[in-house]
């Protein structure tokens, strides 16, 4: 299994835009919301982006992977991915947005945590541990006191949804990261997981009956964004650098997207800038620059990792 590359201005830039699109997301169903239940939005997003997907993979002439090796631990990223969405969506029904948004984020805590132990390169070094602690003690902090909880004395269950959803986040980066999707086409990844996502969460919303739609213009334009911005086009980029990238980095650099989350919900929606967001927003940031800065200076020093020599990183494809 190729080795992958230490956290680099490319990988760090590309992060950067791909959290702030992330950070859309749940503006994106709230606004929509009104007019078509989260869970029914997932599964029709979800559909519709596998279908583009698939498109992507016939264009570039790689659905013979299809057919290969990677289609059982395909089926289980698949599963995984479908699964998560529909507990973020069931939990959105209990607890707040930003309650969801801290415990669906600690994915990359439980994807750091397996990779760890099942990857001599993905191994963190201590400092990356207290880079990690910071960042996610940021993500509680930015949300803390943030408004109340729709669900009152139940709103425990949409947490509770929201951390076994982060865990199954991580879970599905360590299938990709530690199997044949390792070695196949970001595309073939992706379709995989978006054809989960669509028969779970369509499924699940027709099983509960979330399945009323009222027509409208703010509909059509959130689910054409979900679908080609969101699923199709950013998690395509997304598994791309994970086939270049350590996925233990990736995945802390994540932690920004409550950040631009939460700046897109006061910059569209009207929510209210709290001096706790301010303070977690700087938490994150200084957590991140521990976890990823590590790498950027020993590269610079021309040492290469202690997670991978530079030999190895010049071998990814």
């Amino acid at each position: 299994m190729d080795p992958r590359k230490p956290i680099d201005a490319t990988a760090a830039g590309s992060m950067i835009f791909l959290c702030g699109l992330w950070g859309t997301q749940q503006v994106a169903i709230k606004l929509a919301a009104p007019d078509m239940a989260p869970m029914l939005q997932v599964g029709l997003r979800s559909c519709m982006a596998a279908m583009i997907v698939l498109l992507v993979v016939v264009l570039r002439r790689e659905q013979g992977a299809l057919r290969g090796e990677a289609w059982r631990p395909g089926l289980l990223a698949g599963a995984l991915f479908g699964l998560e969405f529909v507990l973020f969506a069931q939990g959105l029904r209990f607890t707040s947005a930003s309650h969801m948004s801290i415990f669906l984020y600690t994915a990359p805590v439980f994807a750091a945590l397996c990779l760890h132990f099942r990857l001599a390169e993905e191994r963190l070094a201590p400092i990356q541990w207290l880079g990690i602690a910071i960042a996610f003690g940021g993500i509680v902090l930015s949300f803390s006191g943030r408004g109340g909880t729709p669900g009152g004395d139940t709103a425990w269950i949409g947490d509770l949804l929201g951390i076994i959803a982060g865990g199954l986040w991580g879970l599905t980066t360590l299938v990709v990261r530690t199997s044949r999707l390792a070695q196949a086409p970001a595309a073939v990844t992706l379709w995989y997981q978006l054809a989960g996502a669509a028969i779970l969460a369509t499924g699940s919303a027709v099983v509960i009956g979330e399945t009323h739609a009222a027509t409208s213009l703010t509909l059509f334009a959130s689910l054409a964004y979900q679908t080609v911005v969101l699923s199709a086009a950013s998690y395509l980029a997304w598994f791309s650098l994970m086939r270049r990238y350590l996925a233990s980095r990736l995945g802390v650099l994540s932690l920004m997207t409550p950040v631009f989350g939460i700046g897109f919900g006061v910059a569209i929606l009207g929510d209210r800038l709290t001096s706790e967001f301010l303070g977690g927003a700087a938490m994150i940031l200084s957590g991140i620059l521990l976890v990823s800065g590590r790498d950027l200076v020993t590269r610079r020093k021309g040492r290469g990792s202690s997670l991978g020599n530079p030999s190895e990183a010049e071998a990814v494809r």
